[in-house]
C-alpha cells in the first residue's frame, strides 16, 4: 500500500529533482527541511529523482519507471539492494563508485533494451 492509499486525505506535494542542482551542503539543508515538514504535517511527498543516495534517504516506498511505465515498486531498501526488475537493476550498477566502469553498464543497458 502507498503512502498515498494509506493517507487519501493528507496534502500531496510533488518534487521533481527538487535536489538536483545545489550543492551538497543546501541539498542536505532541503532534505532536512522536507523531513521536517513531513514529520509536522503528515504531507504526503511524491519525490521524483535519478539520485539514488537522495531516494534512500528520504523515501519509504519507491516506483521505478521505464518509457512511461511502472517497472518496479516496492520498499526503498529492497528496490535498491534487490531488485528483482533488469531494468531496475541497472539503476545502481550506473552509479560511479571505486573500481566503476561505464562501459560494463552501458553493456548492461544494451542487453536490457535487447530483451
Amino acid at each position: 500500500m502507498t503512502a498515498i492509499e494509506a493517507r487519501p486525505q493528507s496534502p500531496l506535494l510533488v518534487l521533481d529533482e527538487a535536489v538536483a542542482a545545489p550543492d551538497v551542503s543546501i541539498q542536505a539543508q532541503i532534505l532536512q527541511r522536507l523531513a521536517e515538514i513531513r514529520r509536522d504535517t503528515g504531507v504526503v511527498l511524491v519525490f521524483v529523482s535519478h539520485d539514488l543516495a537522495v531516494v534512500r534517504h528520504i523515501t519509504e516506498e519507491t516506483v521505478v519507471m521505464r518509457r512511461g511505465r511502472v517497472v518496479e515498486q516496492g520498499p526503498t531498501d529492497r528496490l535498491l539492494c534487490a531488485p528483482e526488475d533488469p531494468y531496475t537493476r541497472l539503476l545502481p550498477a550506473s552509479v560511479p563508485r571505486r573500481g566503476w566502469d561505464p562501459a560494463d553498464a552501458v553493456r548492461a543497458r544494451a542487453e536490457t533494451d535487447a530483451a
